[in-house]
């Protein structure tokens, strides 16, 4: 059984199959009969688990199995604490609501690298980092939470699948590493 840990590039599509303008996962990994464990889009960055195990692909992807993923989110403006209390608690998307979450203003981490290409900069617009945990994943679900309390997303880098985090097994965009897949199991692995 294979699990990869890949840092998944900006604007590469979560998909081997080929893609007729962009990416793929298929141009940085190239071991036979894996795939994604849950996706990111091709404007977000960050994590993504690998495996050619069915039942573990379903462990780690399905949301009442309770796998938190974690996000740092780069948005423009600063958040209050109303906000972040809003950004917590379910919010009404229109299509669903959102389940509570685990939302913190932070630092800007200092081991992310420089996106490419960079984010836009906006002179008199601050920007602020959030990280974000959720157990759910649904399209977009973490720009839509920001964009909905008045923060957009400028930059969007999941961190972390349940023990598994990019702080503590740092690859740079497009590397990854195999990884036993027992360490999943262990809930403060990474943290």
């Amino acid at each position: 059984m294979n699990l990869i840990l890949l840092n998944k590039p900006y604007n590469v599509m979560c998909q081997f199959s080929a893609h007729p303008s962009r990416q793929t996962l298929a141009d940085y990994v190239d071991v036979p009969d894996v795939y994604p464990a849950g996706r990111l889009d091709a404007d977000s960055e960050g994590l993504v688990l690998l495996t050619d195990d069915g039942k573990l692909q379903h462990t780690i992807s399905h949301p009442d199995l309770k796998q938190a993923k974690t996000y740092l989110v780069q948005v423009e403006g600063k958040p209050d604490t109303a906000t972040l209390e809003r950004l917590r608690n379910p919010l009404d998307l229109g299509d669903f609501i959102t389940k509570p979450c685990e939302v913190k203003h932070i630092y800007p981490p200092e081991w992310i690298w420089d996106r490419n290409p960079p984010i836009r900069h906006r002179e008199d617009i601050p920007t602020s980092w959030l990280c974000i945990s959720l157990t759910e994943g649904k399209n977009r679900q973490v720009r839509r939470m920001t964009a909905a309390v008045g923060l957009p997303t400028l930059r969007l880098i999941r961190s972390a699948i349940g023990g598994f985090s990019l702080e503590n097994h740092p690859l740079m965009p497009g590397s990854w590493i195999k990884v036993d897949p027992d360490a999943l199991k262990q809930d403060k692995y990474g943290k």
